[in-house]
């Protein structure tokens, strides 16, 4: 007897087609909002980045900026500051990569590898131990210190005494004019 299987695709074929067919743009559709809702909001993405305006700031001094909620440090260091910061060796630094966004993840903490212009330096303004805010020019390095805990850092914003593992995170930034930076 011969095969009668069919070519022809026969009525059932065509069911069985359709029925999956709407089936699966029926899961899609019900997903959607599901996997929708996983993406950042409105107010997220306008506060991912955020232009600074810094030709007030003096040698010395520091501004604060709200950055993704967190307080953003753009310190205009004066010429021994940046000597100082630049005479440390690496190995005296608890935490010898830079954590630089702006880097490889293992670039070393020089100083060098902590700013675009040696004068500048922008770091996010979180303790990495507890999350806490530390406060500017005290401690013994000249930099920040965390008196939750006593964490110390430079002006190159690298940890050198105390718990937090990490030097301050520098983030993405880049200078639009000689006075105007833009961060994220």
């Amino acid at each position: 007897m011969a095969n009668e299987t069919s070519a022809e695709p026969t009525r059932r074929d065509f069911l069985y087609i359709a029925t999956g067919a709407v089936g699966a743009v029926g899961v899609a559709l019900t997903a959607w909002p599901f996997i929708d809702q996983m993406n950042p909001t409105g107010s997220v993405l306008a506060a991912a980045t955020i232009e600074a305006d810094i030709s007030t700031v003096q040698p010395g001094q520091q501004v604060i900026f709200t950055w993704r909620s967190h307080p953003l440090f753009v310190r205009r260091r004066t010429p021994k500051e940046i000597a100082e910061a630049r005479a440390v060796p690496l190995s005296e630094l608890p935490d010898p990569v830079a954590r630089n966004a702006n880097l490889p993840d293992d670039a070393p903490a020089t100083d060098e590898n902590r700013e675009f212009k040696p004068e500048w330096l922008v770091v996010v303004g979180v303790c990495t131990h507890l999350g806490c805010t530390p406060t500017v020019l005290e401690g013994d390095y000249g930099g920040w210190l965390c008196h939750c805990h006593g964490s110390q850092y430079d002006t190159a914003g690298r940890i050198r005494k105390g718990p937090a593992p990490q030097n301050l995170a520098v983030p993405t930034y880049a200078f639009l004019t000689p006075t105007r930076l833009k961060i994220g």
